[in-house]
C-alpha cells in the first residue's frame, strides 16, 4: 500500500492507497509547524488505528509539503513507523509535464500534483481551481502547464476583513439566505461565498480570453464546496486530486505502474 500525504499551509491530508490504486481512506488534520518527528508520528498512528489500517503494511510513501518547518519531521516519522524512506515532492522527481516557468522550483509542489491527476483524469485544456489557504488557478493545455494565478483563500480574506474592521465579526463560510443580506453576518457571508464565486467565474473567462475555451474545469481544495456551487460556470469538484496526482507521481518515480489512473 502507499501513503501519500500533503502539508499545506492550513491542513495536512493523509491517504493511503491499496495495492489496487484505489483510494482506502482519507484524513484532513490541523497543520502544526512546530511538530516534532514524535508528534507527528503519534499522529499518524492514530489515523491508522481511526480508520482500521495497517501502518506495516505501506510499502511506499510520497510527501508534497509547502510548510518547511514539518517537512523533516513528517519525513523521519513516516521511516520511524513504515521503514520506507518517503519520496519527497521536489527538484529531480519526474513529472512528465512541460512546465512554464522562469523558475521551476517556485512552483508549488501541490500544485504539480493537482496538474499531473487532472492530465490523467480529464479531457483537456484544463483549467483547476484549488481552494485551500491561497485560491490557485491553473491552466493545462496538453502535457504543458502553461501557468497560474494565485489569489488570498476564502478563510484568509474573510479572516483579513474581521481582523481589519473592529466593528465586523468573525463568520464561518456559509450561504446567506439571499444576495442581499439584512444584517451584518449575512452580508459578510454573501461577500465571501458570492463575491468569490464570482471571482472565479471571472478569471475563467479571462483564462480562456487569453488561452482557448476550457474542455474542463475542476475545482478542488477545502473551500471549493462551498464557493463553486454558486458559480455560473459549470466546474466539476474533485477533493481527491492532490492525493491521486501523489499516486501518479510515487509510481511514475518507483517505476510502478498505476493501476487507475
Amino acid at each position: 500500500m502507499v501513503l501519500a500525504i500533503d502539508i499545506g499551509n492550513s491542513s495536512v491530508t493523509v491517504g493511503l492507497f491499496d495495492p489496487n490504486g484505489a483510494l482506502r481512506f482519507r484524513s484532513d488534520l490541523t497543520t502544526e509547524k512546530g511538530a516534532t518527528r514524535d508528534r507527528c508520528a503519534v499522529t499518524l498512528l492514530d489515523v491508522f488505528r481511526l480508520y482500521r489500517a495497517d501502518i506495516g503494511q505501506v510499502t511506499g510513501a510520497i510527501i508534497s509539503s509547502v510548510v518547511p518547518p514539518i517537512t523533516a519531521a513528517m519525513c523521519e516519522a513516516v521511516e520511524f513507523l513504515t521503514g520506507r524512506t518517503p519520496l519527497l515532492m521536489g527538484p529531480g522527481i519526474k513529472t512528465g509535464l512541460n512546465i512554464k516557468s522562469d523558475i521551476h522550483a517556485q512552483l508549488g509542489t501541490d500544485i504539480v500534483a493537482t496538474s499531473v491527476a487532472a492530465i490523467a483524469k480529464y479531457p483537456g485544456p484544463i483549467i483547476i481551481v484549488d481552494m485551500g489557504t491561497a485560491t490557485t488557478m491553473s491552466l493545462l493545455v496538453g502535457n504543458t502547464y502553461e501557468g497560474c494565478i494565485i489569489l488570498p483563500g476564502v478563510q484568509v480574506s474573510l479572516e483579513a476583513l474581521s481582523d481589519r474592521a473592529a466593528e465586523l465579526p468573525h463568520v464561518s463560510i456559509m450561504p446567506p439566505l439571499s444576495i442581499l443580506g439584512h444584517n451584518t453576518v449575512d452580508a459578510m457571508r454573501s461577500g465571501v461565498v458570492y463575491g468569490n464565486a464570482s471571482m472565479v467565474d471571472g478569471m475563467i473567462e479571462r483564462l480562456e480570453e487569453a488561452s482557448a475555451p476550457a474542455a474542463t474545469v475542476v475545482g478542488t481544495g477545502m473551500a471549493a464546496p462551498e464557493i463553486l456551487t454558486y458559480c455560473k460556470r459549470t466546474i466539476l469538484y474533485d477533493a481527491d486530486l492532490l492525493l491521486n496526482g501523489l499516486y501518479l507521481l510515487y509510481k511514475k518515480n518507483t517505476g510502478g505502474k498505476p493501476k487507475r489512473a
